[in-house]
């Protein structure tokens, strides 16, 4: 398999190379680009899925409904359409979305920069079963509530559930 290039980006989010992505984990560097999303129903409650136990990074734990890479070369809208479709089968073409933040590690003390997307949607969901095992639908100061009691979650979804949902 190919290595996953990632582009680097500088303090102000500005393209200034690229790097493989192992390489990007092993040196713990942050000047990298994400999406994430989190599929909304009428009632405000988040689809929450959990993450596969193969998982290399947070087994088991609490994720954002949609996640993943920025590649090298690649938009966060463009990312964002196909991590939506490749995580949960959502086009978000055919759905309204919006973004919801735009997060950076300097600011929000987040693993990369990165944007936030918002899809409504009331289901059903058909997610991959190779990266999730079970989900829920949940409201966010729940959610919110559940791991900073120590549910086991990605380290972002808490700023994130902080930043978009529970400060506005």
């Amino acid at each position: 398999m190919e290595p996953e290039i990632l582009d680097l980006v500088s303090n102000d989010d500005q393209v200034i190379g690229s790097l493989d992505r192992e390489t990007i984990y092993h040196k713990k560097l942050n000047h990298f680009r994400v999406v994430n999303a989190f599929i909304i129903n009428s009632k405000g409650e988040l689809w929450i899925p959990t993450r596969h136990p193969s998982k290399r990074l947070f087994p088991l734990a609490f994720d954002c409904s949609i996640g993943g890479h920025v590649k090298s070369g690649e938009s966060y809208e463009q990312a964002f359409f196909r991590e939506a479709e490749e995580e949960t089968g959502i086009n978000p073409r055919f759905h309204s979305h919006r973004m919801i933040g735009k997060l950076n590690p300097q600011d929000h003390h987040c693993s990369a920069f990165m944007h936030v997307y918002a899809i409504d949607h009331e289901g059903p969901i058909h997610y991959n079963v190779h990266d999730f095992i079970q989900f829920q639908w949940i409201c966010p100061r729940l959610l919110f509530d559940l791991i900073s009691k120590g549910s086991p979650a990605k380290d972002d979804l808490p700023i994130l559930l902080k930043e978009c949902f529970l400060c506005g």
